[in-house]
């Protein structure tokens, strides 16, 4: 019984950190990524046709589109310079992710009194060291220039250079916070060289709710056809959310196979009992009971072990799991200055997955012994 309990505590603990981690997750991607992006299936840039934009934007439930621009860059800051990824966007742009939470240090801008301003990731800042209230010194991005012969004599005129002040830090999550910047669009365009040019387009809508936006996500394919990828939330992650679901079924699996190994102990349990009450069992038989039913007496037997052992194991296991949302006594390991405690999170279809699972083991291991207390024969074991 104690054996079932903690297997399926284990389970209900584990099973809910994947949950709270897969949250996590998704929070952590969706605050800088937006509800439906729309990129080129071929190339890294298209031409914009505000013919098509318009028919986007007037469709029903959606509230706003960013224009993108995203390229990688070799960033300067005084003597220390670092490869990035730089983000160009339209001043739309916050309506897509509510980006000022993510505030680590600064203002939240991109243009202010005409000049242009550049929102880094944690990473990026301190690998580069970057003094946030130094008004002085300048991000100096450079760019390859597209459309003009290599210059061996010159490499320098190979570049195109613009500089741009440092507005803001954010922390975001681990791949944005290394390698990547938020610019003004028009400070990308001159840049790159860029006229009518877009990496992608970011897509609001009205609804929280993911049917609403698949709806819509079908809707804007059909208007930008087939060149283009429109893909919601959990595509734009589905490669790291696809890893979660596998890892989480392994471990599901893994856990499965011990709570087996566990259940062993139901099974020697009851096939010792079935030993030593085999005259029991036979003065039943000489009275007139059939083997099933004997073979019921040893599976309600362990089913009782089992169900105490299941119930008992949900029940600590959620209290458990609560507490640690409550009061975050186990810590990530980890200086975030979002997430100090180890994520949890309840799903009710773990329960029962659980329960089921468990209680087919315990089914499974209780059902031989069961079965051979009932071949037992009255006349081996009723003494003349």
């Amino acid at each position: 019984m104690v054996g079932v309990a903690v297997g399926t505590i284990a389970m209900v603990v584990i099973l809910s950190v994947f949950n709270g981690l897969e949250r996590i997750t998704r929070e952590l991607h969706t605050s800088h990524n937006p509800e439906l992006l729309v990129v080129p299936k071929q190339g890294k840039t298209f031409v914009l046709d505000a013919e098509i934009q318009k028919k986007i934007i007037d469709l029903e439930g959606v509230r706003a589109i960013t224009e993108i621009i995203e390229d990688n860059a070799l960033l300067r800051y005084g003597d220390a310079q670092m490869a990035i990824k730089f983000k160009g966007v339209t001043e739309n742009f916050n309506q897509q992710y509510a980006l000022d939470t993510r505030l680590l240090d600064g203002k939240f801008r991109l243009k202010e009194d005409a000049y242009w301003y550049a929102l880094l990731g944690y990473g990026v800042s301190m690998q580069l060291s970057v003094n946030i209230r130094d008004e002085l010194t300048p991000l100096t991005l450079w760019y390859p220039e597209r459309d003009k012969k290599v210059n061996i004599s010159d490499p320098l005129k190979n570049f195109r250079r613009l500089s741009i002040m440092a507005g803001g830090v954010l922390g975001i999550e681990e791949q944005f916070n290394q390698n990547m910047i938020i610019v003004p669009i028009d400070f990308a365009q001159e840049l790159t060289g860029y006229k009518s040019e877009r990496s992608a387009l970011e897509i609001k809508t009205n609804y929280d709710s993911r049917k609403k936006i698949r709806a819509v996500q079908r809707e804007v394919q059909a208007i930008i056809g087939e060149d283009f990828w429109v893909k919601n939330a959990d595509e734009q992650q589905e490669l790291i959310l696809k890893a979660f679901k596998i890892e989480r079924l392994f471990t599901f699996i893994a856990l499965s196979f011990v709570m087996a190994v566990a259940s062993f102990n139901i099974f020697f349990s009851l096939a010792m009992l079935a030993i030593e009450k085999r005259q029991d069992i036979a003065l039943l038989e000489s009275l007139g009971a059939r083997p099933q039913f004997i073979r019921n007496i040893f599976l309600y037997e362990g089913a009782i072990i089992g169900g105490v052992g299941i119930i008992s194991g949900l029940v600590i296991g959620f209290l458990i799991v609560v507490i640690q949302m409550e009061f975050g006594i186990v810590g990530l390991g980890i200086d975030s200055p979002f997430h100090n405690a180890y994520p949890v999170e309840l799903n009710p279809l773990d329960f029962i997955y659980v329960a089921l699972t468990v209680l087919l083991i315990t089914a499974g291991a209780a059902y031989i012994p069961a079965r051979n207390a009932a071949r037992t024969k009255a006349s081996a074991h009723i003494s003349k």
